[in-house]
């Protein structure tokens, strides 16, 4: 079995992973996805929940009721007895939820929320939804909920999104020209969002709008002991307020509020309260970003706040970097203290005193087991800094490679963008890929540079105004710097995917002086076509900052190309759309610009990877004139 094929078959390693943990209220009893089936584990011993398979599941919260979805089925299991109800629905349903007392179920079907089956919240026309995160909170934002309960499960806050002002986008299949193509609200940069409203509904179906005090995007929002909360964030991404919620009449009262000349970075789990009503938030402070207790900073300069992932009592368990290439989880209980140890990247989560990191159950000595599949292949990854930056790089070389051997043709394998980081010190699946490619006869080279996350935010505004220029320079300036004999400079090419294809595409037409050939998978060419709250954060509004979209779009300067080029992209990629490559394809042809395009029928943003990378693979060899290994 190869990488590429186990990729596919494990779904990039996860088939076997414990997932969607959630914790007892007295910590004694975790409950887990493994492979499609719901389990649990008390003081040690697993248990099989129910051996139907389960896409997602939700709990109560006494961990009483446990409902469950697949395929769009409904049904509830308890926990204590084993006990199965299947619950009827007219059709599939999503976000199915039990209130907090365990008694009413809400799922939305159809655009409508229901509650025990009775529609609560119906929308007012076919592009209105209840209960559903519009395109860019899904996508964007980092908001993948629509409703939240109240306490005691008599009233629900409820987002509205009206998606009337949203331009179509139609995702058709070429490969079945009598099919109808898909129609999607797609809002690209520069052009209407959604019109997101929030309620305070009872069961009786009345209620009350939330002041949300005109701010364009509804960025988390929650109902605890204290009463209902919300963030929002101006459009120009400079501006956001914490809200307490009056539920009796919606009125809102600013809580906190943070301001940046650039952008307020969203950092998820925020805002929580503790039990006590302690308000947690963020601000970037001292070029660190840093978790706030009621406004006061409460972790140290140069500990970048990456996520919150619990709030137990008064303790807040966080993951945070003050190493790029490491993320660690922490707890803050009246001071930070660090609680992973080994090099790598970490989460966790947190309840009743007993707190899950990775897959330890950290005061009991027990292992929750990983059933995963061991990749094909052992890693053979060197991690350094490079550079008068610092630059973070991993360098992965073939594990039959011997200095004798000598120098071997160069694969740099960025992301590079603002997403997330590649050079992280753990067994990520993009590092398998990469030593794939290692195997294979390539010295391959990862870099993060710019604009990438985990090196405070003065490090991440590096872009601002321009996606291409500051990031390609890293990656120049990393390879020439990375002082290894088994580089050979006069043979390298790039390749990557989404920001990583815009990368490699910019490479071969700004620097074709030192890349010699490139791959772009899925390439953002038109950054116009990008989606609002991602795009605008880094350009800004394109009738505002219209060179920042020019100068950072390979469609643009396509005549530049001397190179060889391969585009690769999903014909159902809704995410970035065909017409990215579709047009830098016409522009390089009206330039005269020889290049091949691999299209992907029925692929969308992710595509499968077993046959994918060996085309890939055979691309370089013969952009490169290898043979063999070498």
């Amino acid at each position: 079995m190869t990488i590429p094929a186990q990729l596919d078959r494990t779904r990039r390693f996860t088939l076997g992973a414990p997932s969607q943990i959630t914790i007892s209220p007295d910590g004694r009893t975790l409950f887990f996805l493994r492979s499609g089936r719901l389990w649990s584990m008390t003081a040690g011993r697993e248990r099989l929940v129910t051996d139907r398979e389960v896409d997602s599941y939700a709990a109560d919260e006494a961990c009483q009721v446990l409902v469950c979805t697949a395929g769009g089925r409904l049904w509830t299991v308890r926990p204590g007895d084993g006990l199965v109800r299947d619950i009827p629905v007219d059709g599939p349903v999503t976000d199915p939820r039990p209130d907090p007392t365990g008694r009413r179920i809400a799922y939305v079907r159809d655009g409508a929320l229901h509650v025990d089956g009775r529609p609560l919240a119906v929308p007012e026309g076919p592009e209105v939804t209840y209960g559903l995160p519009e395109y860019v909170a899904a996508a964007s934002i980092g908001r993948t909920r629509g409703y939240w309960w109240a306490p005691d499960g008599q009233a629900l806050l409820v987002a509205r999104a009206d998606n009337t002002p949203v331009q179509r986008w139609h995702i058709a299949d070429p490969a079945d020209p009598a099919r109808e193509p898909r129609v999607i609200r797609y809002p690209s940069a520069g052009t209407p969002n959604a019109e997101v409203s929030l309620w305070i509904t009872g069961l009786d179906g009345g209620r009350t709008a939330v002041d949300l005090r005109g701010m364009e995007y509804l960025t988390a929002a929650g109902w605890d002991a204290h009463g209902p909360y919300v963030a929002v964030q101006s459009r120009d991404q400079r501006h956001v307020q914490v809200l307490a919620v009056d539920p009796g009449t919606g009125a809102t009262e600013v809580l906190a509020e943070q301001h940046d000349e650039h952008w307020v970075r969203l950092v998820p789990g925020l805002p929580a309260r503790s039990t006590a009503g302690v308000l947690f938030t963020s601000a970037d402070l001292d070029d660190t970003r840093r978790l706030l207790a009621d406004g006061k900073p409460v972790t140290p300069p140069g500990l970048q706040l990456d996520e919150v992932v619990a709030v137990d009592g008064e303790s807040v368990l966080f993951t945070a970097s003050d190493e790029p290439t490491e993320t660690h989880l922490w707890v803050y209980d009246g001071e930070p203290r660090r609680l992973s140890d080994e090099p790598g990247t970490h989460t966790g989560t947190r309840r009743g005193g007993t707190t899950v990191l990775g897959r330890r159950v950290l005061g009991t000595g027990v292992e929750l087991a990983s059933h995963a599949e061991r990749p094909a292949l052992d890693l053979r990854m060197e991690l350094r800094s490079c550079g008068p930056r610092a630059l973070r790089t991993a360098l992965f070389l073939p594990s039959w490679h011997r200095p004798a051997d000598g120098p071997l043709p160069v694969l740099m394998d960025p992301y590079g963008g603002p997403a997330l980081r590649k050079v992280t010190a753990e067994p990520a699946w993009w590092a398998y890929v990469s030593q794939w490619f290692a195997e294979h006869g390539f010295a391959v080279l990862a870099v993060d540079g710019r604009g990438t996350p985990g090196r405070g935010p003065a490090w991440e505004r590096e872009i601002v105004g321009d996606l291409a220029g500051p990031v390609l320079a890293d990656q120049v300036e990393a390879l020439h710097a990375y002082d290894h004999p088994a580089l050979d400079l006069t043979r390298v090419a790039i390749r990557g995917w989404s920001f990583g294809g815009f990368l490699a595409a910019m490479a071969v037409l700004r620097r074709p002086d030192v890349f010699h050939a490139a791959i772009a998978g899925a390439p953002v060419t038109d950054q116009r076509l990008y989606d609002t709250h991602f795009r605008e954060r880094h350009l800004g509004h394109p009738a505002r900052n219209p060179e920042a979209y020019d100068r950072s779009s390979p469609l643009l300067e396509a005549a530049d190309l001397t190179r060889p080029l391969l585009l690769i992209h999903g014909l159902a990629d809704d995410n970035v759309v065909a017409a990215h490559t579709v047009r830098f394809s016409a522009a390089l042809l009206a330039a005269g610009r020889p290049h091949e395009v691999l299209p992907l029928a029925g692929a969308g943003h992710r595509a499968s990877q077993e046959h994918l990378l060996a085309h890939q693979l055979d691309f370089l060899r013969r952009a490169l004139g290898l043979t063999g290994r070498q």
